[in-house]
Parts: structure tokens; sequence; C-alpha cells
């Protein structure tokens, strides 16, 4: 391995590169440990995170399916890598796959950015007085908000016509401040994180999502290996078989509880309590979307619409009027929101094999998502003008804010709504009849996601498509 004139090791595999960047930032991490622990504050400058550098030197015609892992022209990609450890899998796929379509080469070296102590594990106590005695607040950063940002995400001019091409979507400082909140939102950290994530406003999901957990962990032929609760608890095939749901602490302090019921190859499945809307949707998939999952979806409720609807009728969304405004600054309203179709085959094909009669019980169409809880609260006429014109089957808060932001961050997404009131056809959302309907609806409901994003598992490469690729200003990684 030769080292180039601005410290970059030329990698002779992609094994190599990767435990290269996982060595460097532990050795930047134990570094900075070391310097707040002794105060010797001017070692601090040496903690960097890892540079990721790919040359492409030759350009050259790749096969037109390939869904990542391509360019449009030669030249210097480059990225500075956090938790490259938590990312190694993802880190090694994406480079096997863009060196194998071109002559190129992989240089790791150190970064130009400092890692601030606060986001590094098991720091001791970094106090103000630390930070400014001997001039150490110039060597100790904090974090900063400028270098927080979705340029790359977003395609910004500045962000793809540098010297250097940007290789991955997110800048070191954004992907730690997202880990962070991710932490800070849901309870757990994000090292057991699945690939596939359901989204729900419910307890009583989550409570039957563990359920099906400890079922399946009870299971010795079962994929799954642990499940880890949002209170500190993690349970085995050992400890499973003892656990009792009601035994079980499922409340939750933190405002999102995520509970992750894992694979040993982390093909998993993470269910999240969002909570109710688009703000809290859009929050935690601008965090999760660092950590690149293959796909999230939606399971709510909603109000139906059609009068020949009936409570308990399944929605699966297959457009999306936006009418909550979070992500208009983003993506403009005249972008098309698709369908994934991968996504919408995997919940149809669940819904058959769990209630019998998709036809009959689920019907595809718009979801309108509104910021306005008490949207059916205005006059009839009001009502008519506001819908006039639409295709929508349903209302609810959160599915167009995580559609977007699944288009937005190229992660794949659906939503199956469960209508549990038709305002416009008297039958209002009340407290006895939603208790009933909820009760009735929640195992099914739940285990058609489950069902559908276990069939996506299976054969990952069926949502690595190019349908949220970017026509201009996209990265040669997924």
């Amino acid at each position: 391995m030769s080292t180039t004139e601005s410290g970059l090791t030329v990698m002779p595999t992609v094994t190599q590169a990767v435990d290269k960047l996982i060595d460097l930032y532990e050795t930047s991490c134990a570094t900075a440990r070391r310097a707040i622990d002794t105060g010797d504050y001017a070692a601090y400058a040496d903690v960097v995170y890892p540079r990721l550098v790919v040359d492409i030197t030759q350009w050259r015609p790749i096969d037109r399916t390939e869904p990542f892992g391509y360019v449009n022209e030669a030249g210097r990609y480059t990225t500075e890598v956090s938790k490259p450890a938590v990312m190694q899998e993802y880190l090694r796929e994406q480079l096997e796959r863009l060196t194998g379509n071109y002559e190129s080469t992989i240089l790791v070296g150190p970064g130009e950015t400092r890692i601030p102590p606060e986001y590094i594990a098991d720091m001791p106590d970094v106090s103000e007085a630390r930070r400014t005695q001997d001039g150490s607040q110039d060597i100790i950063p904090r974090p900063t908000l400028d270098d927080v940002h979705d340029a790359i995400i977003d395609g910004k001019w500045e962000a793809f016509h540098g010297k250097e091409r940007p290789l991955f979507h997110f800048g070191p400082q954004r992907f730690d401040i997202a880990c962070a909140r991710i932490r800070h939102y849901t309870g757990i950290d994000v090292d057991t994180l699945q690939k596939y994530i359901l989204f729900t406003n419910y307890a009583m999901h989550t409570t039957e999502f563990v359920k099906f957990g400890l079922r399946e962990l009870a299971d010795p032929d079962s994929r799954y290996t642990r499940l880890i609760l949002p209170v500190g608890e993690t349970l085995t095939a050992e400890t499973a078989s003892e656990a009792d749901i009601e035994d079980l602490t499922l409340e939750s302090a933190y405002q999102m509880p995520r509970y992750d019921l894992a694979t040993d190859d982390g093909d998993g499945i993470t269910m999240i309590n969002i909570g109710v809307g688009p703000s809290n949707a859009k929050t935690i998939t601008d965090c999760l979307a660092v950590l690149r999952p293959e796909a999230w979806i939606m399971i709510g409720h909603c109000a139906g619409l059609d009068g020949r609807m009936r409570i308990g009728d399944l929605i699966l969304g297959n457009a999306y009027q936006r009418e909550d405004h979070i992500l208009d600054g983003r993506i403009d309203h005249s972008m098309p929101i698709p369908a994934v179709p991968e996504v919408q085959r995997a919940l149809e094909a669940t819904v058959e094999e769990i209630y019998g009669d998709a036809k009959a019980l689920m019907r595809t169409g718009t979801v309108l998502s509104t910021d306005d809880r008490n949207w059916e609260w205005h006059t009839p006429k009001d009502l008519w003008e506001w819908l006039r014109g639409s295709t929508a089957a349903a209302v609810d808060m959160e599915s167009s804010t995580l559609a977007t932001n699944g288009y937005r961050y190229r992660v794949p997404y659906g939503t199956l709504l469960s209508v549990s009131d038709l305002p416009l056809h008297a039958v209002p959302k009340l407290p006895a009849q939603a208790q009933a309907f909820y009760e009735n609806s929640k195992q099914a409901h739940m285990m058609c996601a489950v069902k559908a994003v276990e069939r996506l598992a299976e054969n990952p490469e069926k949502l690595r498509t190019r349908k949220l690729r970017r026509t201009m200003g996209e990265v040669p990684f997924r």
C-alpha cells in the first residue's frame, strides 16, 4: 500500500479499505478520550473523521439496469465517514458495486473535519472549564450546525460542482447528529436498527409487534435472534421463553419508542411509534435516512372518504395528496411522489394471505395527508370546495410526509391504512367505537406489514431499482 501527498493510502481491496476506515475512526475516538481524560488537549488536534476517496480513472457505459454504483463521468468522488463500523456492510456493498463497474482506485486517510466529543461514545465529561482553558476551545470542536445540512441529498449546485464530487449523501456531522437524535427520540442506539422499518401511531401496534417477536424468538427455526426494547432490555431465545407480555414494561419515556426485532444480518424489522403529525414523521425520517434502510412502511388509521367503505377496510396508498405542507420547501408540489411497485405488491399479497379476500376488503387509492387534525370540522361547503376534484380515498396526517421524505432520501416507502371513521358519512371517530375497532383490527393490520417486509427481505435486490434515483444531483452510493 502506498501513501499519497495528501496522507491518503491506496487500498488494494474493498475489505481493506473499510477496515482502514474503522481503524482510523476508532483511533481518533481513543485519542479523544485520552486527551480529555489526561488534559493533553493539544492531542485533540488529531481527532478527525476518516476520509474515503474513489478515483474513477476511466468512465465507460455499464449495464443500464444498475440501480446504483454508477457515475456520469470520471473523476474523484469523496466523503468523510462517521461510525464506519455501524455502516461497514453498506460501505462494502457500495464500494464493490462502484469499483466493479469502473477502473478505479480506493484511497483512505485522515479527513479535515474534527470530531466533536459529544459525538464520541464513552467520552469523559467535557466541561466548559476544560473547553476554555489554555486555548483548548480552538482544539476541542463543538458540534456545529454549519456542517449539518442536506445540500447533497437535495441536489444543490455547489455540492456537485466543486473539484471533488460527493460519494455519499451526508456529511459526517449531519450523520452524527441524526444518530444522536435517533437515540434521543427512540431510546435505543443506532447499532441495532434494522433495515426494514414500520411506523405506527399506536402503542397497541407496538405491543402486538412485541408479541410477534416473542413468538419468533421461541421458534428455533426463526431467523430473529434478539428483541431490543426502548426500556434498556434485550430479549433472546433463552429469555423470551420465560417472558410474559403482561410482565414486560413496554411503556417508554421516549417520545418515539422503538422496538428492534433483530437478525444477525441486520435485515430484521424495526417498529417505531412516531406519534401524531407530519412534523414527527419528518423528524424521524430525516434522521433514519442516514443509515440507508431498505424500506419504511406506515401502518396507521385514516378517515375513509367513500360512502361505500366500512370501518376496518384497508387503504393501500398509491398516490399522495400533500396537504401536510412540511416538505413544500424541499420537494416542489409539481414533483410526483410515485408508489413503489415492489412495496405495493408485497403489501397486497400479504393482505390476501392474512385476510383472504383482498379485493373486497382493500382498495388502492390516493391518501390525502393534512396538518390539521380537525379538518372535518369545516362547514360542508368548505369541505366540498377543499375536496372537489380530488380522488383521495383516505385522509391521515403522516403518510404523505413519510412517502415524500422516502422519495427525497431514495428510501422505498409504502402505506397501509385502516379506515377508523367515515366523517363525511355520519360516522365520526368517537371513543367507544374507536376502541372496539382498534381491538378487532390491530393484530391483522400489523401482521400485514410484518409479512410484507419479510417478503421484501427475502430478495432486497428487487427494491433496489432506479425509480427513486435522480436525473441530476445523484451520488454513486445507494
